[in-house]
C-alpha cells in the first residue's frame, strides 16, 4: 500500500477522533491491500481506486463507531465486509458475524478473516431470511429501503437490540414506512472525512 494511502487512513481516522486498538491501522492497511487484489477477479466493489476505497469503504464504516453499542453484531448483506468486517478490527471487543448470500464475496471474507488473523468475525453463506440467530445490533448499507431491512432481518434483532441502517441523503419518507412494531430512534447526520456527500445513520428499534 502506498504512503499516500496510509496517510489518509490515519488522519481519517484522527478526524474521526477514535482510538483504536493497536494495530487496528495496519489490519485495515491489510485488508484494502486483499481488496484491491481480489476486486479484478471477484467483483466485490465497483471503487477501483485505492484512495476513494479509504473513504467510501473504511473511513465511510468506521464514523459509526460511537453508535455501536452491543456485545454482537450481524452486517446483513455485508458484501465486501462493509461496514461489519471495518467494525470487527476496530472493536475486537465485539462479536461480529458477516452475511452474504454471495458465494465468493464471502470465500473472501472467510480469507481476509484467517490472513489477519481476525479472530472476533466470521462469514457465513446463506439468505437473510433463512438465518436465524439473535443479535444486539443488525446493520446493513445495503438495503434498498429500511423497511427492505426490517422486514427481511427482524429475526436476527434481539429483544432489545437496534437496527443500524447506513444511508447517504436522510430517508424521511422510508422513516415512514417502517412495519409496524418498529420506530426510528435516531436519524445521526455523519461526518465522512474527505467526503464531500451526505451520510445518515438510521437507529431503529422495536417499539
Amino acid at each position: 500500500m502506498s504512503v499516500e494511502t496510509e496517510k489518509r487512513i490515519r488522519t481519517g481516522v484522527e478526524k474521526l477522533s477514535l482510538s483504536l486498538p493497536e494495530g487496528a491501522i495496519e489490519k485495515l492497511q491489510s485488508y484494502l491491500d486483499l481488496l484491491v487484489k481480489w476486486n479484478g477477479a471477484y467483483n466485490l466493489t465497483a471503487i477501483r481506486d485505492p484512495g476513494q476505497m479509504v473513504v467510501k469503504h473504511l473511513l465511510d464504516s468506521l464514523s459509526i463507531v460511537p453508535y455501536v453499542q452491543g456485545a454482537s453484531l450481524i452486517d446483513v448483506g455485508t458484501g465486501a465486509g462493509l461496514p461489519g468486517l471495518v467494525l470487527a478490527i476496530a472493536l475486537p471487543e465485539l462479536e461480529v458475524t458477516l452475511l452474504d448470500s454471495n458465494g465468493k464475496k464471502v470465500r473472501f471474507l472467510r480469507q481476509v478473516i484467517a490472513d489477519l488473523k481476525i479472530t472476533n468475525a466470521s462469514a457465513v453463506h446463506a439468505r437473510v431470511e433463512e438465518f436465524d440467530r439473535q443479535f444486539d445490533l443488525v446493520s446493513s448499507r445495503a438495503f434498498a429501503t429500511l423497511a427492505d431491512m426490517v422486514n427481511g432481518s427482524q429475526q436476527l434483532l434481539a429483544r432489545n437490540g437496534e437496527f443500524l441502517a447506513m444511508k447517504g441523503v436522510s430517508p424521511t419518507e422510508e422513516n415512514a414506512a417502517l412495519p409496524e412494531g418498529f420506530s426510528v430512534k435516531d436519524v445521526v447526520p455523519l461526518t465522512v472525512p474527505f467526503l464531500d456527500e451526505e451520510r445518515h445513520l438510521v437507529r431503529i428499534v422495536r417499539n
